[in-house]
């Protein structure tokens, strides 16, 4: 038996219940009114488990409805986060009901709202986003009803501002290197074959003779200087290798080998 000394109510929805023997219960008021707990009254040992396994689970749903605060959640984003907090699983059953109840937990909202917010943020395709809502838990089903907000010309809208940002970040590369890569960031982004064939039309790049041999000088040169320590026609495939696999053209690599080997007498 342990006998209630003192009742004292915290910040937020939560009661202290201190007793005899200096145990303290942190418990909330439907615990409270539940059990009736009251200064001086009698506990039983069976009463008290009961008190301290419901002050866990009231614990519990306090830092997931302050885990919720920041932002929306999908069920098993909580459930993992409840584990996490070795929360059991009839407890985890329990407060995702609660949850629910209040619905504060729906996986179809998440999703819409989760799309909804990459749409407007983000540089992600929806085959990405997809994969991101998998990994949340959400159904297929919920997946696709969300997806249906990803319009082809909000897809083709998004894909056009990654392909740009994409290009600024490559440009210091061959022409066929730079689309490659361009194409190739679109697709790890998430986007669709069709979308991004049609981004890439609309970018209409083409090729700067000036600019492209350029930097394959310059690059030609810094490998040329890398291998000087090999017998010359093992440097000239390093450098031809090197070069072909940046994606410059082969007879522009020619051009530049041959002007670097009437350079070598000077260098000897």
């Amino acid at each position: 038996m342990e006998i209630i000394v003192s009742i004292k109510k915290n910040k937020g929805t939560s009661y202290e219940v201190l007793t005899k023997s200096g145990k303290t219960y942190q418990v909330s008021e439907d615990t409270l009114v539940k059990y009736r707990l009251l200064k001086g009254e009698e506990i039983d040992g069976d009463v008290l488990r009961k008190i301290e396994k419901e002050a866990m689970l009231d614990q519990a749903y306090q830092q997931v409805l302050n885990y919720l605060s920041y932002q929306l959640r999908s069920e098993k984003e909580l459930v993992d986060y409840l584990k996490k907090k070795e929360v059991a699983p009839e407890g985890i059953h329990h407060i995702i009901g609660r949850l629910k109840d209040l619905e504060l937990v729906n996986d179809r909202v998440f999703a819409d709202s989760y799309v909804r917010t990459i749409i407007k943020t983000s540089d992600k395709g929806p085959f990405v986003i997809k994969q991101n809502l998998k990994k949340k838990g959400i159904s297929d089903e919920n997946i696709a009803i969300a997806l249906d907000q990803f319009t082809d010309d909000s897809e083709e809208k998004i894909a056009m501002a990654t392909a740009q940002k994409a290009l600024r970040k490559y440009q210091k590369k061959s022409f066929k290197e730079t689309k490659n890569k361009v194409r190739q960031h679109l697709q790890t982004k998430g986007f669709s074959g069709d979308v991004i064939n049609i981004v890439m039309e609309e970018l209409a790049l083409e090729k700067d003779q000036e600019t492209e041999t350029e930097l394959l000088a310059q690059l030609g040169t810094k490998l040329w200087e890398r291998h000087k320590k090999l017998e010359p026609f093992k440097r000239k495939q390093k450098v031809i290798t090197s070069l072909m696999g940046k994606g410059f053209n082969y007879d522009d690599i020619s051009l530049f080998i041959s002007e670097k080997e009437a350079e070598l007498p000077d260098e000897e």
